[in-house]
């Protein structure tokens, strides 16, 4: 296949480049030439694709995913649904993920089950060991399932602690089952209490990084967010209550905030749709719009203080969809985000935070995964929606 005619932006400038070609072998790029040049398609043994009026972006990497849930607005509840329909989910989220452009995800936190041969793990390790090798598939890096404070979490979705100190030898568990990375839950019973100390987590993220493993630490509140700051974890996901102090520590700490502001704009448009208190009652509204604009100023904060951030739909464990990571970069862009460093978000920083780093991209040598939207992203991110071809 060769693509010729195309607009290219990849997240890397705030510039389109016009003029593009693309020659795919296989699976792999063979050529990417910028400006009009490249071979003449006529002289090539190539399906021709004329992508003239059209962006080349790369495939897509989603940072905060639950493959194993289905979403929507009762996701909590649906986290206790039968194994073969969980399982089934996650193979439907999968098709719609690569329809939609999305090639690599992070899983963070499946529910546990036993399964058939005995084994008590969590389903994103079934369904990521499932799709290796089938490139219908995303390419995942999956967490086992949540690990937090007794109380913090809905009773069967997380592995509840009773003590900070039983922390390490609960990653050490998840590592032995499988897991590619471990994932925290920061936010407390107490909301003004973390549910851990710096030293507990710090203690969590050597274990983890002694064995090749990441942490990735939700935080809702601003405590926690300390926490996973001062401990060094991977990535804050969420960070929907940061201040100027836990930003510049992040930034020094080389942690990446993973944003999931879609999370909290699909809440909003559930006001009509919804009979469900927490969405339609007065006072959830008026909670909503509070905490949205509140997680808009901490991206902003990150922002500013050079903290690299990846972009995630939360998919599964809220109320987007798989096919949706769009939205997210979206929700950077109206939070103040640059519309590159949006799309960045959402490609080469994810692949960063994935540890791949040749996903996210489109380079020479590389997979051939990427797809042709209609409309410019640097200037309007809803052209990440107008999706005619993907590989």
């Amino acid at each position: 296949m060769v693509v010729v005619d195309a607009a290219y932006a990849d997240g890397t400038s705030a510039q389109l480049r016009h003029g593009v070609s693309l020659l795919v072998d296989g699976p792999t790029v063979a050529g990417l030439w910028f400006d009009g040049s490249g071979p003449d398609p006529a002289t090539l043994d190539a399906t021709v694709i004329d992508a003239s009026g059209a962006t080349l972006i790369p495939g897509l990497v989603d940072s905060h995913a639950h493959l194993s849930l289905p979403g929507g607005a009762r996701w909590v509840e649906r986290g206790a649904d039968p194994t073969d329909e969980l399982l089934a989910a996650g193979e439907d989220n999968g098709e719609l993920m690569v329809r939609s452009g999305i090639r690599w995800a992070r899983d963070v936190g499946a529910p546990r089950r036993t399964l058939p041969d005995g084994r008590e793990r969590a389903l994103s390790l079934t369904l990521r060991d499932r799709w290796t090798g089938n490139p219908d598939r995303p390419y995942v890096r999956a967490a086992g399932t949540w690990l937090t404070r007794a109380g913090a979490l809905p009773l069967g979705l997380a592995i509840e602690l009773e003590h900070g100190a039983d922390l390490v030898a609960a990653v050490t568990r998840q590592l032995d089952e499988g897991a590619d990375l471990v994932k925290l839950y920061l936010d407390g019973p107490d909301p003004d209490t973390a549910p851990f100390s710096a030293a507990e987590v710090g203690a969590a993220v050597a274990a983890a990084h002694a064995r090749g493993a990441t942490v990735a630490a939700h935080s809702g509140t601003l405590p926690g967010a300390r926490v996973g700051a001062q401990a060094g974890v991977n990535s804050l996901e969420h960070g929907f209550a940061l201040d100027a102090d836990v930003a510049a520590t992040l930034a020094l700490h080389g942690v990446t905030v993973v944003s999931t502001l879609a999370v909290l704009q699909s809440w909003e448009s559930f006001r009509s749709t919804t009979r469900l208190p927490r969405f339609s009652a007065p006072e959830g509204i008026a909670r909503i719009a509070e905490r949205r604009e509140r997680a808009q100023e901490s991206i902003r904060l990150a922002h500013r203080a050079g903290v690299a951030i990846a972009a995630g739909s939360d998919f599964g464990g809220g109320s987007l969809r798989a096919n949706q990571l769009a939205w997210e970069v979206q929700a950077l862009v109206a939070a103040g985000v640059e519309p590159h460093v949006a799309l960045g978000a959402a490609t080469w920083r994810g692949a960063d935070l994935f540890g791949d780093r040749a996903a996210g991209r489109i380079a020479v040598g590389g997979p051939a995964h990427f797809s042709l939207v209609h409309g410019d992203p640097l200037s309007d991110p809803a052209a990440l929606w107008r999706v005619w071809l993907t590989r």
